[in-house]
This record gives structure tokens, sequence and C-alpha cells, in this order.
């Protein structure tokens, strides 16, 4: 399948987009970059801040608003990744994972799981985690282990989940465990969890090179009991289901490496400007500028793909290959021009407290979650040949 060869007009009137762009850009600006150093400092999870963007209307943003989400599209959420991660990637990444969740419950979940979860969830009243990866099961989620066995009209499940997002806060967890064990990925399901339920546990929390506000951690199940509707969704089709939002995952992630990136600029375009080496500021430096002129050049591509990407997926159009190429194009430009801006600083870029030390720490995971970037390639290479 090829990448759509025209590009959909935009969703919605261009005032909608200005006004959620301008939004999320004023509370990135006031709220949340003023924080970003101490949060990093601290790992602490910024509970004050989601409730903040709760009542903005930030989470939730392609929820339907029967649902109680914004009812807007996958662009306009894109407009607000970038802006927040503009200001912190790892409340722009808070931002993302209630995005899914949300839309898990809004499209999967039954009219009982929305009402008992949906307005908590996304007015940041109970945090969430998915929870997919194992050690055996990264990339590759046919590895996974965790089985959720049928126990009368229920289930008990059993296992363990890594570097799961919210993990050491998080109150309800989304897990895809096996239920079919000699199905492969078509023994799958996903079950809603109370975290603080007999026979959960929680395993350390992590400490990440980057994004360091947003908790990383080990979940553990020991014979959980499950009621039936704890289900969500159809049974054995799980693995399907969690894919199913990964295609407007690599959207948010994109449009978060594209934040990432533009505050690298900012900062080294400011930086060059100001600093003076041999009597004149290094930007009258033609090898500084260049640098810049690529920084400004691959940050403009990367975030029409996301744009693209996202008005593809908003026309109803297979979007795919679009979605992979615009996730993979952009974390490679997060963590390219991150560097670009260290190097613009020179020393100061590699001491802690500057900011374009941390941005060029937040930016590596960018190319990891979601879908590596080799495996980004290997999805545009899948979808080219079935052409």
């Amino acid at each position: 399948m090829q990448p759509s060869s025209a590009i959909p007009f935009p969703k919605l009137p261009s005032e909608i987009y200005t006004q959620i762009g301008d939004t999320a850009r004023r509370f990135a600006e006031t709220r949340v970059r003023p924080a970003a150093q101490d949060l990093d400092e601290t790992e602490r999870f910024p509970a004050e801040i989601y409730a903040e963007m709760a009542k903005l209307g930030l989470f939730g943003i392609t929820v339907p608003e029967e649902f109680g989400g914004a009812g807007l599209d996958a662009l306009s959420y894109a407009l607000v990744m970038e802006e927040l991660a503009r200001g912190y990637a790892s409340v722009a990444d808070q931002c993302g994972l209630v995005e899914l969740i949300g839309t898990l419950l809004s499209v999967h979940g039954s009219p009982v799981q929305r009402d008992a979860y949906l307005a908590d969830v996304l007015g940041a009243r109970k945090r969430v985690s998915y929870c997919i990866t194992e050690a055996e099961a990264g990339t590759d989620v046919s590895g996974i282990r965790t089985t959720a066995q049928r126990d009368g009209d229920g289930f008990q499940l059993s296992g363990s989940k890594i570097w799961i997002h919210n993990a050491p806060v998080a109150d309800i967890g989304f897990v895809l465990a096996r239920t079919d064990p000699d199905a492969g990925h078509r023994g799958m399901s996903i079950f809603i969890v109370d975290l603080h339920a007999k026979g959960v546990s929680r395993g350390k929390k992590e400490h990440k090179m980057g994004q360091r506000a947003s908790p990383v951690g080990a979940l553990h199940f020991d014979n959980v009991a499950l009621p039936k509707e704890s289900l969500l969704g159809p049974l054995n089709r799980g693995f399907h289901t969690m894919m199913s939002v990964l295609d407007k995952g690599r959207i948010g992630i994109g449009g978060l490496a594209v934040g990432i990136a533009q505050a690298g600029l900012d900062a080294a375009l400011d930086y060059a400007k100001t600093r003076r080496q041999f009597g004149k500021a290094i930007a009258d430096n033609q090898g500084l500028q260049w640098i810049l002129a690529d920084m400004q050049k691959d940050i403009t591509a990367a975030r029409a793909l996301i744009h693209r990407a996202a008005m593809v997926m908003d026309a109803g159009l297979p979007a795919t290959m679009d979605c992979s190429i615009a996730k993979c194009f952009a974390g490679d430009v997060a963590v390219q021009h991150t560097a670009n801006a260290v190097q613009v600083f020179g020393g100061s870029g590699y001491i802690r407290g500057f900011e374009v030390e941390r941005l060029y720490r937040d930016a590596k995971i960018t190319q990891i979650y979601e879908g590596t970037n080799q495996i980004q390639r290997t999805i545009i290479a899948r979808e080219l040949l079935k052409a």
C-alpha cells in the first residue's frame, strides 16, 4: 500500500485548530515549562498539572463529546502533543496515555465500562496504565506469557509486566493477557484491572534516562480474581484491539518528538544570538547557521509528515504507512537535532540544568516506544510490498 497520494483537507474549521493549539501552548509556557527542571530532578508525578489539563479539556482530545471528551480529531491531538512537549515531554506523555485509554474505552468499552471509568480517567481522578510489555515480549507482542484463565464466570490473572508507564501510581490497568494459549496473537484479551486489588503488586520505580517525571515500573499479578465485566471488547480479540489504537499513538509520539525538537531549536537560536566569541555573536558564523538551518528544515518536514498522517486518519483512509513514516522520521529528527542544540551550546549544553541537556535525554525514547524506529521501517516496507 502506497502512502496517500493526496493529503485530505483538515476536518475541522481552522479556528478550532488555532484555539486548541493556543490553549496548549499557553498552558505549556505558563505551567509546564517552568516546572520542567524540578520535575526532571525529582521525578515527581505532577498530579496538580494533570488536574488543570483535565479542566482545560486537554485529556481525551478525540474522545466523543457524548463520552466526556473534546470530540476533536487526530490533527488536534498532534497539535496538543507538540505544544505540551515543547514545555516538557513527560507531561505530553501523560496526555498521550490518557488519549489511548480513552480511545479504547470509547470505541471498545461497554456502556457499563464507559460509565464506570471514562469520566474519572478524562477528569484525571483515576490514573491509568497500558500494560503490554513483558521480559520476553517487547516489540514481539506474541511473546506475552501473562494469562487470564477461566474461573467460573470470571477469570484469574497471573503474570508480570515491565516498563509500564504509570505503574508506580496507576489505579487502573488495561492488561493484555493470554486467554487461549494455543492460538498465538488470536488468543489474547484485554482486561480492566483494579491495581489496588488483592494479588496485585508493584515492582520498583525505574530511574530513566529521560522523561523522568513519567513514572515507569513493573506490575505483578498473582491469581488476581477478575469479574466477567472486566473483559474489554471480545474475548481473544485483545491483540487486534490494542493494535487498533497504535496508529493514533504514533501520531501522538511523532507530535511529541517534534515538540522536543522545536524546543531544542528555540533554545539554540536564542543562545546563538546572545553568545559571543571572537568579538561577535556565534550566530554570525556560517557553520553554525547551517546547523540551525538544518534543524529548521527537518523539524518543518517532520511536522508536515505528522499533520499529513493525522489528516489521512481523520479522512478515514488507511493510515498505517503514513503514521509509521511520520513517527519514525520525527523520532530521528528529535534525537539528531537535540544533539545539535547541545552542540550549539558547547560545554554548557553538557551540564545538568541547561534545558538542551534535558531535551537530548528526553528525545531518545521517541525512537523506541510505540514501536521502535526499526519496526517502523519494517512496517513501511511491509506496506510497500503489499502493493
